[in-house]
């Protein structure tokens, strides 16, 4: 079992708890995130939403098929590692965007004949989440020896933000002992950080060294109310390796299994490039610069099957 750092959102000794996301985001790459203002009761709205939603005919789901990473991926669309042989992970999602500005309306809404609590529900917990992903930013500046305002001050958290993934993995996939199936193949996450909320349900498991062979899997058990917060790689390119992007996969339990993934990434015109207390004569930057759409886009483009 994953021992896991718990960080209180709330607490008033902001130093001393930007020093433990320091330690947390050096060694391991994830931690537990608890006071962090989204509701329990908000929470558990939000997956009965979603269990309505995964719930539909195939056919009712496909009419918002995903595009602009938003909408309706099925079960093996996906494959989060290339390298193993399996037919895709076995699970479902569906993808809500920044709601605010959004005059395109790039986001898709099941109407609400259909499922009449689904957007409202949706945007609200957009927005909640969305809200402590910005104070933990403010910590993680911290945590960087930069100034708390800082990645909203470099123009890195301006404009609509904010990916939230809904996601559905069946308990009984009817498949045969010799397959290999995962519920989310091994992956680290491609952005900045990412805030997990799951139903209880286990499955989620890390292997804190991902250069090392043979990997080695910790489960991550759910702490009732906890956020679980997971630095991406681009966190990790814009750290210079300081922070570490941990790699985690979902193993399938038989049991049904939901669970909501937020991805706080850099505005797509953000140039990431490495922090200036981040590197130094003797340990210069690793990566050239590089625009954070141009990076998401192609990491997504080698995820779909």
């Amino acid at each position: 079992m994953a021992e896991l750092p718990i960080i209180d959102l709330s607490s008033h000794d902001r130093i001393s708890t930007a020093h433990t996301i320091r330690q947390a985001c050096m060694e391991c790459g994830f931690f537990y995130l608890v006071n962090h203002g989204v509701e329990e009761d908000l929470l558990e709205r939000m997956f009965d939403e979603s269990r309505k939603f995964f719930s539909l005919p195939l056919e009712e789901k496909m009419k918002f098929p995903r595009k602009e990473n938003r909408g309706y991926t099925p079960l093996y669309a996906e494959n989060l590692n290339p390298s193993t042989k399996s037919k895709g992970d076995s699970k479902e999602t569906f993808h809500v965007g920044p709601s605010e500005d959004d005059v395109s309306h790039l986001n898709q809404w099941p109407s609400k004949e259909v499922l009449p609590s689904w957007r409202s529900t949706m945007e609200l917990v957009h927005r909640k989440v969305l809200t402590a992903g910005r104070r933990l930013a403010s910590l993680i500046a911290l945590a960087l020896n930069l100034d708390e305002d800082f990645f909203e001050k470099v123009g890195a958290l301006s404009g609509p933000l904010g990916f939230m993934r809904l996601l559905h993995y069946p308990g009984d996939l009817g498949i045969s002992d010799e397959e290999v199936v995962y519920g989310a193949s091994a992956h680290s996450d491609y952005g900045m950080i990412t805030l997990l909320a799951t139903n209880g349900v286990p499955g989620l498991q890390v292997c804190r060294e991902k250069f090392r062979q043979p990997q080695v899997w910790e489960d991550v058990h759910h702490i009732k109310g906890a956020l679980v917060v997971n630095i991406g790689d681009m966190m990790e390119r814009w750290t210079n390796c300081l922070f570490r992007s941990t790699v985690h996969r979902v193993m399938p339990t038989g049991q049904e299994r939901y669970s909501m993934a937020f991805f706080l990434d850099p505005h797509l015109d953000f140039v990431v490039e490495c922090l200036k207390s981040c590197c130094s004569k003797s340990s210069p930057p690793r990566f050239p610069p590089i625009r954070s759409g141009d990076y998401l886009n192609e990491r997504f483009r080698l995820t779909y099957l």
